[in-house]
């Protein structure tokens, strides 16, 4: 009886977010009125507190999306670490002891951190921004596991769980921030618009590379036999 009730319940959610975008669909193709988008970007381009018109969209005029898919990432990250088999997301069998992996690390390692920085810091005025760079920063972290360093803050605990929702807690804070000051929910004031930008792109690089991480490090492992070599041996 439970099962059924709660199918139902999940059938009309599903229904009511159908209808809620069908009628949002209708409503914009009956615009009297079609709006240039791109003209419409260019001329709001000052305000946005950037230069580059994709960072301009996703963390100011579109930001309410940007809100949501970290939402959603997040719990795509806790959904994975609920279900790794690994207590400490770190198995031991995974690491490597290739010295030519040794070797590369104190070359990359320091390369790649300075690039994630570059990304994240461009992001204003060029291609980049906290995506790329949380990307570049959780590939940083990749090879530091493969290479057996050490990596506490994957232990279930206060890190892991402050590195998985800090991008999004503080994108939030300051939406909420804004509306409490008097403006729209996630509309910067316009003295702090940069700043409050940087910020926000900072922590959600550091967000965004510990999901990734998280969720690489938590995924099984196949041990499955190659057929081929089966079949050799």
């Amino acid at each position: 009886m439970i099962g059924l009730v709660r199918t139902v319940a999940i059938a009309l959610g599903c229904f009511a977010l159908f209808c809620g975008l069908a009628i949002s669909i209708w409503n914009i193709a009956g615009h009297p009125t079609p709006v240039n988008l791109p003209q419409l970007l260019a001329n709001n381009l000052d305000r946005s507190g950037v230069d580059h018109p994709v960072t301009a969209v996703l963390l100011n005029f579109r930001s309410y999306d940007t809100l949501l898919e970290i939402g959603v990432l997040v719990i795509a990250g806790i959904a994975g670490i609920s279900m790794a088999k690994t207590a400490s997301l770190e198995d031991q069998e995974l690491r490597t002891s290739d010295s030519l992996l040794y070797a590369l690390q104190r070359w990359f390692l320091p390369l790649m951190l300075v690039l994630a920085g570059y990304l994240l810091w461009a992001g204003a005025h060029r291609p980049g921004g906290a995506f790329q760079a949380g990307a570049v920063l959780a590939a940083t972290g990749l090879l530091m596991r493969l290479g057996g360093i050490p990596m506490d803050f994957l232990r279930p605990g206060l890190l892991l769980r402050l590195g998985l929702g800090l991008g999004f807690s503080v994108f939030l804070v300051v939406a909420v921030a804004s509306a409490i000051g008097g403006n729209a929910f996630l509309a910067y004031p316009p003295s702090m618009t940069k700043t409050l930008i940087l910020i926000i792109e900072s922590v959600l690089t550091l967000s965004i590379a510990m999901v990734l991480l998280a969720l690489f490090v938590s995924a099984p492992v196949n041990n499955a036999e190659d057929p081929e070599e089966g079949a050799s041996s």
